[in-house]
Parts: structure tokens; C-alpha cells; sequence
């Protein structure tokens, strides 16, 4: 199901998923019904939807699912329940009814759950929002029961309206641009019907891409800013993969770059069939013409001219063929710009320099039409017998000047052709310069998200936990941050390694990944030693609340009396090396 069929239904957020998960890291599903009758069949679709959205191995851990009732009547919260039974019965493990402050009339609320349990599938309880934080955690919670997850709704929303969308042009472009690669690697008259057929995709794979890059981009820098107690910036929640959909765009984005790059060869190499045949069947022409009317002019004119005028009129377009020698200049003039070394600096000066060389290829087509068609001219001339008036024909010897003629046309066109390869080098060469630099923008972007996450590390990483739970629950935070910063890490070396692949395929010795691979290795380092500081000081303090806990637990009513000795010092002797922990500061690895 896609948003966009049933987007005035997920506009009135009858249900969300906040991202916030129980303590069985099963996600929360939320139902805020409100005073207003609500449709049930609105909010059953808004459930198929919410549900289709996570992977079938986060679905496997089970839903909590919240029915806020405090602005609702008792009828309409069993009728919801109930409805779960038929909508998710398999995926929930507990619902936890939230009741108003002024709970329903007993007569009312009659039907027991606990009793329906069994024929429900589910567990359900009746709970105060101020107790809800009995059974999910306030970190997992929304603003509305009292937690400190945010979550926007409307922003989630548009998000996933532009993940869709990517989604399916990507998908369709994919499979388009699949069909065109596969029918080229078929036999000639495959290749031939593709020809002949329109291989231009439904949508623009540029745009495509480009849009796929900037969502990408804007999960990332999400992910990124809902870390552990980042403050600022756009409200996000920090989800996990499964409803972020990042493994989904990156798994399109590579699968698209790699057929688009085929694609653009298959569209190179179509571009040189088609001019292949083009020169051939001007070649035909030009055959046909001489194997017909042009026999039949040779043997009807043999004349050379009758006067001096005559004869001056050859001489002129005999010349006229040899001022077309300037065509050598511009040939010239074309090889020296495709012989010259090409160091642009940026991505618009390729594309300057390759409109320029379009610009002298097309000049020298030019130019070299024009000489055909003049020297074919002077050919014909020179070609041409006559008879003197009494009747005596004479013949004139031109062969010198025919074969010469030729020879000048012959070698400009191979001139012309060892230009036009050139030229396809040049270009691919100047692409691959293109896809040079954004490795080397793209490897800086890393270098500073990498700085990012380290910078959060340091300011907004402190908390140690006010009991053993909450600690815990920030191991579990820590260590996904530092999968994130890995995953960067990672993705920052690949770019590089592809610069210095692109810079060996272009001979570019000049340039190198400068300082960028320093910077990267340097901030990385700095990022490990801050976060295994930050490991140690979790993992101490996980183990300080954890004895202070269980003697609290063993004696809570007498602690001083009946504990045991070696138990508090044990405490005491974890809680002063925890201390003395903090008060040492990072020291990274460059001093």
C-alpha cells in the first residue's frame, strides 16, 4: 500500500509508530483515539500501512500497543481492541489501554480482558498515563504519556512520501534500464529490433539518483541529530533501520549507479552504430551515383572548355579546392587542444572544456563537408573531355591532379577520424575526472560527519544512568552510535580507495587524496579512543548500580545493619573507581 492512496487518512495520525520500542525491543504502535467518532475503517487501513512498513524480523519481536482512551468513550476503546485481533492479532504481545483520570462506569466496563485473553491472543491492561512508565521505558515514550521521545508526525510523513516515490521511480528505472542492458547482449538482430526501438527510460536517471543521494543524505544527518541527547535542529526521532529505510536506498542507489553505467555504454556504442551506418549508406550513395548517373556523365562530357574563359573557370576551382587546406589548420588546431594535458579545476571547468571540443568537432565536420562537395565538383571538371569546333576531339591529361585531389580528401578524413577518437578519449577521461572530485567531495563530507558524531561523543554523551536499567539501555544507544560511526569510517575509506583507482586510470600524479585521508584516520582515532573511554565508564557504572542494587534489594528496610561488609566494599571500591574515572580527561592519541 503506498501513502499517497490513503494520505488525508495518515494526515489525521490515527495511529503512528513512534520509533520508541518495549523492553523486548518490540516497537511501540500508538492509538490516540480523541473525542471525535472514530472510523474504524480508517484507522484498519492506517494499520495495514504502519504494519507493512517494518521487516518481517522486526515484526517477530512483537508490538506494544498503546490505545489512549482518556479523550474517548469505553465502547469505542473495546471496539478497537477487539479490532486488533483481526487486524495484528500474531504481532501483539501486550496492550496497555491508557484510561482518564476519571475512570469509565463499572457497569460499563463489564467485559474483562484478562478474561478474553486466551481468545484474544494478546494481553491487555487498563493503566493510568502516569503508571504507564511501569511497563515501557520513559526514553520510549512520547511527550503525551509523559516520555522524552520526540516524534513528528507530519514530518515523518513527508518522509516517507519521498522515500515512496524514490522508491518506485528507482525501481521502475532499474528494471527498464536492466531490460536495455540484457537485449544488448543478445544477437545482432536483437540488437538491432533495441535499435530500432526507443531506448530512452520513462524517467531521467540523473534526477533519479540525484533525489536518491539527498534522501539518503537527509536519513544519514537525521540519524545523526537524534543521537543521545543531541539538542537542536529538526525533531526525529532515532529509528531503527527498519522504519528509516536507509539499507533500502542504499541497496537501490548502488544497484541503479551500476546499470546506469552500463546504460551509458550501451548508449556509446548505439551512438557509434548509428554513425557507422549513416556513413555507410552516404557511402552507398555516392557508389550508386557513381555506378549510374555519374558513368553516364563521364561518357557524355569529355569536354575541357572551348575558350581561355572556359579553361580560367577550372583553374579557379582548382584553387578554390586548394584554399580549403585551412580545413588542416582547424585539424590542427583540434589535435594540439586533445594532445594538451587536462588539469581543470573543478566539475564546471570539464564541462566548459567539453563544450569547446564539441564546438571544434563540429566546425571541422563542417569544414570537411565543404571540401568534399568542392573537390567533388572540381572532379567532374577535370574529368570532362571536348571536341574542338571542327569536330576533333582531344583528351587531356588530369591524372596527376585527380589522384592528388583525392589524396588531399582521403587524408583529411582520416585526420578527421583519429580527432573524433581522440575526442571520445578525451571525453571519457574528463567523466571519470567528474567522478574524481565527488569521490573527493563525498570523502570530505565523511571526514566531517565523522567529526559530527565525535563532537556529540564529547558534549552530549555523558550521562552514566540513574540505575542499572537505565545504564544499560545506554550501553545498548552507545554501541549503535559507534556502529554508525564504523559504517562512516567505512564508507569514507571506500571513497578514497576509489580516488586513488580513478587518479592511477587517469596517470593524474599531481593530484592525491591530500590531507584528507589524515584527517579521516586522525578523527577516527580520536573517535575510538573517545568511545571506548565512554564504554569503560558505562560498563563501571552498569556494574556499580548493579551491587549497590542487590544490597539495597537483600536489606532495604535496615541497609546499615544487616549488610555485608564485603559487599559494601566492594561497592565502595567500584564507586571510587568510577569516580576517579572521570575525573582523568580523553587524551587522544596525537597528545
Amino acid at each position: 500500500m503506498e501513502a499517497t492512496k490513503i494520505l488525508p487518512v495518515l494526515k489525521k495520525k490515527l495511529a503512528f509508530l513512534s520509533g520508541g520500542k518495549d523492553r523486548r525491543s518490540g516497537l511501540i504502535l500508538t492509538i490516540p483515539l480523541c473525542t471525535e467518532q472514530t472510523s474504524m475503517e480508517e484507522l484498519s487501513a492506517t494499520l495495514d500501512y504502519l504494519l507493512g512498513i517494518p521487516s518481517e524480523k522486526c515484526k517477530a519481536r512483537g508490538f506494544t500497543v498503546i490505545v489512549d482512551g482518556r479523550k474517548s468513550q469505553w465502547n469505542i476503546v473495546k471496539t478497537v481492541v477487539l479490532m486488533l485481533q483481526n487486524v495484528i492479532p500474531a504481532e501483539v504481545s501486550l496492550v496497555c489501554v491508557v484510561k482518564p483520570d476519571e475512570f469509565w462506569d463499572k457497569k460499563v466496563t463489564h467485559f474483562c480482558f484478562w478474561k478474553e485473553k486466551d481468545r484474544l491472543g494478546f494481553e491487555v491492561i487498563l493503566v493510568s498515563a502516569n503508571k504507564l512508565t511501569r511497563y515501557i521505558e520513559p526514553c520510549q515514550l512520547t511527550d503525551e504519556f509523559g516520555g522524552s521521545l520526540v516524534y513528528d508526525h507530519l514530518d515523518w510523513l513527508n518522509k516517507r512520501l519521498v522515500f515512496e516515490k524514490f522508491t518506485k521511480e528507482s525501481t521502475s528505472l532499474l528494471d527498464e534500464l536492466t531490460g536495455i542492458n540484457e537485449n544488448e547482449k543478445g544477437s545482432q538482430a536483437e540488437k538491432d529490433r533495441s535499435s530500432e526501438s526507443n531506448i530512452l527510460p520513462s524517467f531521467d536517471p540523473e534526477t533519479v539518483l540525484q533525489t536518491g543521494h539527498e534522501l539518503l543524505s537527509e536519513l544519514q544527518q537525521r540519524r545523526f541529530n537524534g543521537s543521545e541527547g543531541g539538542g537542536g535542529g529538526t525533531a526525529w526521532s532515532p529509528m531503527d533501520d527498519e522504519l528509516l529505510a536507509q539499507p533500502q536506498v542504499m541497496k537501490l542507489l548502488d544497484s541503479l549507479r551500476e546499470q546506469y553505467t552500463k546504460y551509458q555504454e550501451v548508449c556509446r556504442q548505439r551512438s557509434k552504430r548509428s554513425q557507422l551506418e549513416e556513413i555507410q549508406t552516404k557511402v552507398m550513395q555516392v557508389v550508386n551515383w557513381l555506378e549510374g548517373p555519374g558513368t553516364e556523365q563521364l561518357r557524355t562530357q569529355w569536354g575541357i572548355g572551348d575558350s581561355i574563359r572556359a579553361s580560367q573557370a577550372l583553374q579557379q576551382k582548382h584553387e578554390e579546392i586548394e584554399s580549403q587546406h585551412s580545413m588542416s589548420q582547424q585539424l590542427d588546431g583540434l589535435l594540439g587542444m586533445l594532445c594538451a594535458d587536462v588539469a581543470p579545476a573543478d566539475g564546471a571547468a570539464i564541462q566548459q572544456t567539453l563544450k569547446h571540443l564539441e564546438e571544434k568537432l563540429k566546425s571541422v565536420e563542417g569544414a570537411l563537408q565543404s571540401l568534399r562537395e568542392k573537390g567533388q565538383v572540381l572532379l567532374d571538371q577535370m574529368s570532362t573531355q571536348t571536341s574542338f569546333s571542327y569536330g576533333k576531339d582531344v583528351s587531356i591529361e588530369n591524372k596527376e591532379n585527380i589522384d592528388h585531389i583525392h589524396s588531399v580528401m582521403e587524408d583529411m578524413q582520416l585526420r578527421k577520424q583519429r580527432c573524433e577518437d581522440m575526442v571520445d578519449v578525451r571525453r571519457l577521461k574528463m567523466l571519470q575526472m567528474v567522478q574524481l572530485f565527488k569521490c573527493e567531495e563525498d570523502a570530505s563530507q565523511a571526514v566531517e560527519w565523522l567529526g559530527e558524531l565525535l563532537d556529540a561523543l564529547l558534549k552530549t554523551h555523558i550521562r552514566l544512568g540513574d540505575d542499572s536499567q537505565e545504564t544499560k539501555v545506554l550501553l545498548e544507544k552507545h554501541k549503535k552510535f559507534v556502529d554508525v560511526a564504523q559504517s562512516t569510517y567505512d564508507y569514507g575509506r571506500q571513497l578514497l580507495q576509489a580516488t586513488v583507482v580513478l587518479c592511477q586510470s587517469l596517470r593524474c600524479t599531481t593530484r592525491s587524496s591530500g590531507d584528507t585521508l589524515p584527517r579521516l584516520n586522525r578523527v577516527w582515532k580520536q573517535f575510538t579512543v573517545t568511545s571506548d573511554e565512554r564504554q569503560h565508564r558505562l560498563e563501571m557504572a552498569s556494574a556499580f548500580h548493579t551491587a549497590a542494587e542487590k544490597i539495597l534489594r537483600e536489606s532495604p528496610e535496615l541497609a546499615e545493619l544487616m549488610v555485608d561488609v564485603e559487599a559494601y566494599e566492594e561497592v565502595e571500591t567500584v564507586g571510587k573507581g568510577l569516580l576517579d574515572r572521570l575525573t582523568v580527561p580523553v587524551i587522544f592519541p596525537d597528545g
